[in-house]
């Protein structure tokens, strides 16, 4: 049976992969998946407890600043606040054990400066709050902590103001907040190089400045992850209304962030904080690269094997399909020789009588020639050739009958121990004058380990003879015959090999050289029943016989007997 081999190595060595492969893949996408969810949710968790945690400090940072006014207002005088010098001593108290201020001032219900202490006194002392925003908050509030603006000193900054009522009158302390304090406590939430904090008022205006682009009092923009100049300015996504503290991931641009928003209590403030899922997501990133490289792995290891299992599977698949196709012949070869052994002791029955019957006749003859005086007649040594030949046609064809009773005579073997090595000998001794004669050299090549066996020695010497005689034939003369014994102990078989230097055989001739009456001798040197008597021994001996042969190299003859 023809296989393609091609094909079966393909679908067998893919349904491994495939059945193998797939399995793995599911496993490590849906670990993988699951490992991100949840370490997205931690990161995002994280991240939303820092914001939180940020927020606080700058609701403590106000709430500070608030009560240290607050007490500065109850416990002072405005008689004495009102006194420049009084509140330069006030003011020098304060900035000792903080830096967070940057000047003071006291200014009554009409919004004008009563008394200013700091760097901007020429600009401020005259000018009067009335109409601006924060005065308003600050009479009707109490306390009041203003966005960034610019104000008179045309520069960004924020106040904190209070209410003090003393006497039936109404002033407003006001200090200004140095900004870099506030910037400090925001950018501390700078924790990677591509992480970004700020603040924004409710009408989405930077209160503080961001770490890649943007102003004070403008909005929000996004330059990347870097400050570069020719980056596009994308407006950030508009967080003034966060109530609630939350955590989103988005894309911007194609870029992809986290950004985390929470309400600043003591005014109406936004903390708003950026980072790169490159940076806070990179361990998620590492057991992605692990998780390919293992994958990759396990997928070299998995296909090499399934291409060495496959191999194997289908050198052995070969093997068996050649010892199948072997046995398929020799099965072949065994009925033939059933049937042909029935065929050849029928034939031999019938032929015999004629045979015998022409024999005597010729004998008759003989003997008439020999008693009357034909001696005279012309045609005497005609007669007497014509004789000779027929009795000469006659042994032949006995000598072909006897050969095919013996062939289809099945004889149960002998049992006896044999030693190989020595049958070989006194079977090529047999030869030894004729292989001189016409300058064989016949060479021998036994193992010292070949075992004694049980079986036939007759049949046995009688196959190994005829073989012997079959390898004269092939090498005619000048050449070289080989015999030699060899032990199989994986089998436990013994070998024996003829070989011979002769002219070979081309396949189709060895195709057909167990077949009875086949033979490649030329006519009337040969029966064609020698090699298919050889073979139904062998068979009935429990062995094998095989033959390999090339043409015009030579042919071997191996011979397979069982120990026992």
């Amino acid at each position: 049976m023809d296989r393609n081999y091609t094909k079966i190595w393909w679908q067998h060595c893919l349904a491994i992969v495939g059945f193998s492969v797939i399995p793995l893949l599911i496993v490590n996408l849906l670990l993988y998946a699951l490992y991100n969810r949840i370490y997205t949710e931690k990161v995002s968790e994280n991240l939303l407890n820092r914001v939180e945690a940020r927020r606080d400090t700058l609701d403590l940072f106000l709430r500070e600043r608030v009560a240290q006014i607050y007490t500065v207002a109850n416990t002072n005088k405005v008689d004495d606040l009102n006194n420049e010098a009084y509140l330069g001593q006030v003011f020098a108290t304060m900035h000792a054990k903080s830096d967070s201020y940057v000047d003071v001032g006291i200014i009554d219900k009409e919004g004008n400066h009563i008394a200013y202490v700091g760097p901007y006194y020429d600009a401020l002392k005259t000018a009067n709050y009335k109409n601006e925003p924060w005065f308003d908050a600050v009479m009707s509030q109490g306390v009041f902590i203003s966005d960034i603006f610019m104000g008179y000193r045309h520069y960004p900054h924020f106040i904190i103001a209070v209410l003090i009522r003393e006497n039936g009158g109404t002033w407003i302390l006001r200090l200004t907040i140095n900004l870099k304090n506030l910037d400090d406590i925001v950018q501390k939430a700078w924790l990677g190089e591509l992480s970004d904090a700020f603040i924004i008022n409710n009408v989405n205006k930077l209160q503080t400045l961001p770490r890649f682009g943007g102003e004070y009092l403008s909005s929000p923009i996004f330059m990347g992850f870097a400050r570069e100049a020719n980056s596009r300015h994308i407006p950030y996504p508009n967080f003034s209304s966060t109530v609630k503290t939350r955590v989103e991931r988005m894309s911007i641009q194609g870029h992809d962030v986290f950004i985390g928003a929470a309400t600043v209590r003591s005014n109406s403030w936004v903390l708003v904080v950026k980072e790169s899922p490159d940076e806070i997501l990179s361990p998620l990133a590492q057991g992605r690269n692990w998780m390919i490289f293992f994958t990759s792995l396990g997928l070299f290891v998995i296909c090499t094997g399934a291409a060495l299992f496959t191999n194997a599977l289908i050198n052995r698949i070969k093997e068996t399909d050649r010892e199948n196709a072997a046995s398929s012949d020799m099965l072949l070869q065994a009925n033939k020789m059933i049937a042909l052994s029935k065929m050849a002791a029928g034939i031999a029955h019938e032929v015999n009588n004629p045979l015998a019957s022409i024999a005597e006749n010729a004998g008759w003859m003989k003997d008439l020639l020999a008693e009357e005086d034909l001696s005279k007649s012309p045609n005497f040594e005609e007669f007497d050739k014509a004789v000779d030949k027929i009795e000469q046609h006659v042994a032949r064809a006995r000598k072909i009958i006897h050969n095919l009773l013996g062939f289809a005579r099945r004889m149960e073997p002998a049992k006896e121990k044999i030693n190989v090595n020595n049958l070989l000998d006194e079977t090529t001794g047999f030869l030894e004058n004729e292989a001189l004669y016409v300058n064989i050299n016949i060479e021998k090549d036994y193992a010292d380990d070949v075992p004694v066996i049980t079986s036939d020695l007759s049949q046995i010497q009688q196959v190994v003879l005829n073989l012997l005689n079959n390898a004269f034939d092939a090498v005619g003369s000048n050449g070289v015959i080989t015999v030699s014994s060899r032990y199989l102990a994986k089998s436990d078989e013994v070998e024996i090999s003829i070989a011979d230097t002769g002219k070979g055989m081309t396949e189709a001739e060895v195709n057909k050289i167990f077949d009875p009456f086949f033979t490649t001798k030329e006519v009337g040197k040969g029966t064609g029943l020698g090699l298919s008597i050889s073979y139904s021994i062998i068979e009935k001996l429990g062995g094998k016989i095989k033959v390999q042969s090339t043409l015009g190299k030579g042919t071997v003859f191996t011979i397979l007997l069982p120990k026992h």
